[in-house]
């Protein structure tokens, strides 16, 4: 991966750059449509205590909410639960009256803020990838799989412009530091639904993206959820923690290769294993997980027919 670490071509960065435009315009747009701010009801069910919050339709996130509350809140709730039943984006604005619990790891039932947490390890990690490369490894990023945490590993499936790469330990591990080095930044993690138009004009210049969206707008009547950190966009249904400072300690384990694509590119599959912050193993314990998430991840493969991936991110 030597020859293929640096900065992005300028293509590759103008690209980045019109899609983040795209994004923004069409958050502003939604903002804007809002009209006139209708009150609702958040009752908030935790410590330290039970109480309803008078916030702003379409506007107020459980976030908004967590910063009436106290810092701690903000700091630990990686995930919301409204109504009981829909888990939601820390910062995706509510839509009605509900009742609200934060989620942190530590809940008596974690799996699916685990869920979400291995779902964003994946989503950091195409963003990850894209800091890896130059432009001449031709790296275009396919897909990552849902969330499976009974697997060991979270995933990203790419295409590089090369059919025989092998990375060395220390080029895994310098996609691990990029890894760690986004978790420091503390980005926030938007979500934002667009039309499908408006999704194939922000990745007109990704091929597999492309081929992809005709069949997730149709399962999403016609819309396509995207998220964004910094200034990587991807799509996902999610939902996703709230930030990327939950990413505690992490390594991408494994890089398979999966098939030929064409005359010169491949498919490979990226893995990783990865703990929340502020959780901690011994180094047996941990050097265990590395050991399992190397295994190929038994999701389905980016070069089967997509229309048929029923577990893809898309997941």
């Amino acid at each position: 991966m030597q020859q293929y670490r640096g900065i992005a071509s300028s293509s590759a960065s103008a690209s980045l750059k019109s899609r983040n435009e795209l994004f923004n315009q069409e958050q502003r747009r939604q903002r804007d449509a809002i009209g006139r701010i209708e009150k609702i009801e958040v009752r908030y069910l935790g410590l330290p205590e039970d109480v309803t919050l008078v916030m702003n339709s379409h506007i107020s996130t459980p976030y908004n909410c967590a910063q009436h509350l106290s810092e701690g809140h903000c700091k630990r709730a990686a995930l919301a639960l409204i109504d009981g039943s829909v888990h939601w984006d820390m910062h995706r604005p509510l839509q009605e009256s509900c009742t609200l619990q934060l989620l942190n790891f530590n809940v008596t039932e974690p799996h699916a803020v685990n869920k979400a947490f291995w779902r964003t390890c994946s989503f950091m990690l195409g963003a990850a990838l894209q800091r890896s490369f130059k432009a001449e490894a031709n790296l275009q990023l396919h897909s990552f799989p849902g969330p499976n945490i009974k697997s060991g590993s979270f995933v990203h499936d790419i295409v590089l412009g090369a059919q025989n790469w092998v990375p060395t330990k220390a080029e895994m591990r310098a996609i691990s530091a990029e890894m760690v080095k986004l978790a420091a930044q503390d980005l926030r993690i938007e979500r934002l639904e667009v039309d499908q138009e408006l999704a194939k004009e922000m990745f007109k210049d990704s091929h597999y993206k492309s081929e992809q969206l005709p069949s997730i707008a149709q399962q999403n009547q016609s819309r396509v959820t995207l998220y964004r950190l910094g200034e990587h966009i991807d799509i996902s249904r999610g939902p996703m923690v709230a930030s990327t400072r939950f990413l505690g300690k992490c390594t991408i384990s494994a890089a398979h290769k999966i098939a030929n694509e064409g005359s010169s590119d491949a498919y490979y599959r990226l893995q990783g294993v990865a703990l929340p912050s502020g959780f901690s193993l011994n180094h047996f314990a941990y050097g265990l997980l590395e050991q399992r998430s190397q295994k190929l991840n038994s999701a389905r493969l980016p070069n089967e027919p997509f229309e048929e991936q029923q577990q893809m991110q898309l997941s």
